[in-house]
Order: structure tokens, then sequence, then C-alpha cells
């Protein structure tokens, strides 16, 4: 059974890899065998060091996915440096807060470009490729914010963002199936990240998200890289159009 998550032979892209939760599901598909490309905004030396040092097959693309055609650009880049790609993991994303009557144009179009238009042109591009190869596996990082309505800060912006990664997730598992691509979500719940750690500080915000964390801690990005294995994985090869969530049971209060 554990050879069922091995990842030998495969090519997997990862989003947004070059920190956090991208860093740790790079590392833990790299871990399983898979031939690794990472894109990032800039270039993280220490997180591609860390990769390289851990003997994983390793390619970089700096891309801004805000840009409009990045996305795209991304996989196709990635394609033509490997030959193929098997697994997608759209990772990137960036977080705004705000109430929503002042929230400037700008912060809402940086939301959605990156976490939702820039996965939706990801998935665009990597469709035919999967297709001509008979299957792949796309990956989506959503969120609990998909799913409920977080207190206490207000962002109602970034909820729908990835609200719509999680439809789009369904979606495209319900049209790919049929040439055995899987499409699939993981929605975190409060993670110890880089996006995170000013919330996780804040005296008004870290005790209200702790206490409705039944678990009583954030988790960590190699909990959430864990399931991403599975998700990527054979051992997961009749699940599709799922949202897994990681989140300490905080969305069962």
């Amino acid at each position: 059974m554990l050879e069922r998550f091995r990842l030998d032979g495969q090519v997997a892209l990862v989003t947004g890899g070059s920190r956090g939760i991208g860093l740790a599901i790079a590392n833990v598909l790299g871990e399983a065998g898979a031939r690794l490309v990472v894109s990032s905004k800039t270039r993280n030396e220490s997180a591609i060091y860390e990769l390289e040092a851990a003997g994983y097959e390793l390619h970089h693309i700096e891309a801004d996915l805000s840009e409009p055609g990045a996305a795209r650009a991304v996989v196709e880049k990635a394609q033509a440096l490997v030959g193929r790609l098997d697994i997608l993991v759209n990772n990137a994303g960036v977080a705004r807060h705000g109430a929503t009557e002042v929230f400037p144009e700008q912060s809402y179009r940086d939301v959605m470009s990156i976490n939702l238009d820039a996965v939706f042109g990801a998935c665009q591009a990597v469709i035919p490729i999967m297709k001509a190869q008979k299957g792949g596996v796309i990956l989506n990082i959503g969120s609990i914010s998909g799913l409920v309505s977080n207190i206490p800060q207000q962002q109602a912006a970034y909820n729908a963002s990835k609200a719509a990664v999680h439809m789009l997730t369904r979606s495209l598992a319900s049209d790919l199936a049929a040439f055995n691509i899987r499409v699939n979500a993981i929605a975190p719940g409060y993670i110890t990240t880089d996006m995170t750690v000013g919330g996780l500080a804040d005296p008004d915000w870290a005790p209200t998200w702790l206490n409705m964390t039944p678990m009583g801690r954030p988790g960590s990005a190699e909990e959430v890289a864990a399931a991403a294995l599975f998700l990527c994985s054979p051992a997961s090869s009749y699940v599709t159009g799922d949202t897994l969530v990681v989140d300490g049971g905080y969305t069962s209060r």
C-alpha cells in the first residue's frame, strides 16, 4: 500500500513553491520521487538550496502570476523544460483584509488575479497536456475561508476567491474525469506561514482563531503537505471533485 504514495518518474509543477505551504508540498512530492518545477514571483535562494540539497531534480521559473497570461506561460515553460506534466499544484495566493465598503479596487484585483484568475489560467493550459498524456492530477489550494466567513477579520474578497476555487475544482473534476484527470482541492485552516504570522501575533485575532479551533493550535505547512501527497498520488485514485479540509476542526464548530 505504501507504494501507492510514490510518484517516481512523474513531474510536478508547484506554483508559489518557494515558501510556506508551497515549499512543504514541493518537498513532500520530491521525497515521493517526483521531478519538480517550482514557480515563484522572486527567486528564493534558500528554498532552492533546500530542495536541491535534498537531491530532488528541480527547475525554477520566476513569474508574477498577477500578470495576465503569466500562469499559462508558466505551465507551457514547465512542459518545455521537462517534456511532460503529471501534477499541477495551484498554490500561489495572497490575502488582503479590510471592510468591503472601503476595500481598494486594486487590492480586490490583486486577490482575484492570483487566487482565482491564475488558477483558472494554469488549469486551462495544463488540460490539453494532460489529455494528450491520457491522465494527470490537478490540486488547487483553497481555504476554509471558502467554506465559512472568518472572524474577527473582514476579508470578503479573499473568501470569495477561495469559494470560487472550490467550485472550479468541482466543475473541472466533473468535466475531466472521463480523461483520467483528477481534480481536488485542500482547504487549510490557520497554518503557521509567512502569510499568517501577523495574524497569529495579533492580540485580537489570534485568541479568536485558536479558540475556534478545537485542536487549539495552528497547523503546520507539513501537515497540509501530507494531505497534498495523498491527493496527488495513486493512493487517492478514486478521489476527485473533493475539497479536503485540514483545519484542526475549525469548520466543525
